[in-house]
């Protein structure tokens, strides 16, 4: 039984991960084949070219998000945008759910202040358990008056699985750990319960000279 359970076993760590990534995979291709549905049906690839191609929906959603982003990009789209966003904010689920997604994916995918920007190792929930933290945005004038605390920090620690939700919490920086990991590691790491770990940097020191480590030794006389 144990020589059946070894090979077993081994087999699954072969094809599970396979079999995952090709579920996944094809998920997201025929989500982005759905995109065709978006082409009036004279124009669309199984009528032009008489056979259904797999995965051009993604090239057409590729194209979409791209001419999106360049519209969203100028002056007049940001407006459009804004209006956008205004009518959306008046629906009371609606907005909620939008605004809500919105400062997830800025936070995440995002570039400016209101990205996640750095890790922390903090002591949370309690001393002696520590987790990972991400700063976020800068807007922390009146919290550091208040706490009195010099150089406040503000943090979102996520949960695991799911990270888009979890604790908002503000911090004094001396008491919390940065570290040199990449927000993309961490994430990986929260996200697998610590399962997948990065590997730390290796960091090249400098060669001890002799005069840092004392005399140089010396044959001695028997």
């Amino acid at each position: 039984m144990a020589f059946l359970k070894r090979y077993l076993i081994a087999g699954l760590l072969v094809w599970l991960p396979l079999g995952v990534t090709i579920a996944v995979i094809k998920f997201l291709v025929d989500l982005f084949d759905r995109s065709l549905l978006l082409l009036p049906m004279q124009y669309r690839p199984e009528v032009l070219l008489g056979v259904d191609i797999p995965g051009l929906g993604i090239l057409l959603s590729f194209l979409l998000i791209l001419v999106t982003g360049i519209l969203a990009a100028n002056l007049l789209g940001s407006k459009l945008v804004k209006i956008w966003e205004a009518m959306l904010s008046r629906i009371p689920l609606v907005r909620s759910i939008y605004k809500a997604v919105k400062q997830i994916a800025e936070a995440v995918f995002g570039s400016g202040e209101q990205t996640f920007q750095n890790v922390y190792l903090i002591e949370y929930p309690r001393k002696g358990l520590w987790t990972l933290a991400f700063q976020t945005g800068k807007n922390i004038a009146e919290p550091q008056k208040k706490t009195g605390i010099a150089d406040v920090v503000n943090l979102f620690v996520p949960t695991t699985p799911n990270p888009t939700s979890g604790f908002f919490i503000m911090a004094d920086r001396a008491e919390i750990i940065k570290l040199d990991m990449e927000v993309d590691d961490a994430l990986k790491m929260v996200i697998s319960g610590g399962v997948v770990a990065p590997e730390e940097k290796q960091i090249a020191l400098p060669l001890e000279s002799e005069s840092d480590s004392g005399a140089s030794p010396r044959a001695t006389d028997k």
